[in-house]
């Protein structure tokens, strides 16, 4: 009594030593072996099986395309609001301090330091309080990396290019 062969499945007996595999049945392995690696995506085997993205309908590259612009769009912005905000900073302080020098204004510089270690200590405090909601975010963001791990490296490859530009 033969039972139905898929091609995946192996005969309960051992075969018998003349037995040898025709070329079309090794073939077919071979064939299905490519096609189940075609099928596997490369950060799947880098992170796990639960690492696909979440737009899994775009291609590659379109991911990677979207990624980057918008990574450019933000590297862009973040490196004009960061100019004009170092700028506002720097002038601020520099207006202060000639301020101070010509005897405009007199800054109490022991009451700003004590001031200093309050605020650090009320900010200590409420760090510690917001540990675990850090951790919290941090698996968050972790995890959504991985998922989307393509849109990603595009967007990280985009920011930098919109940092430099």
């Amino acid at each position: 009594m033969e039972e139905a062969k898929c091609g995946y499945c192996f005969p309960t007996e051992p075969p018998e030593p003349d037995f040898q595999p025709s070329k079309h049945e090794i073939y077919d392995k071979v064939v299905d072996l490519t096609e189940y690696a075609k099928r596997q995506r490369w950060w799947n085997r880098l992170f796990g099986k639960n690492s696909g993205p979440i737009a899994e309908k775009y291609s590659v590259a379109t991911q990677i395309a979207i990624g980057g612009a918008s990574g450019w769009c933000a590297g862009y912005l973040f490196q004009k609001v960061g100019k004009v905000a170092a700028t506002a900073v720097g002038g601020g302080l520099l207006l202060l301090q000639i301020a101070n020098n010509s005897g405009y204004i007199q800054v109490d510089w022991k009451r700003v330091e004590k001031d200093v270690n309050k605020a650090k200590k009320q900010l200590k405090k409420e760090t510690d309080r917001a540990a675990p909601e850090l951790n919290t975010i941090f698996e968050k963001s972790t995890e959504f990396v991985k998922k989307n791990i393509v849109v990603t490296s595009g967007f990280v490859g985009g920011f930098l290019l919109g940092l430099a530009s």
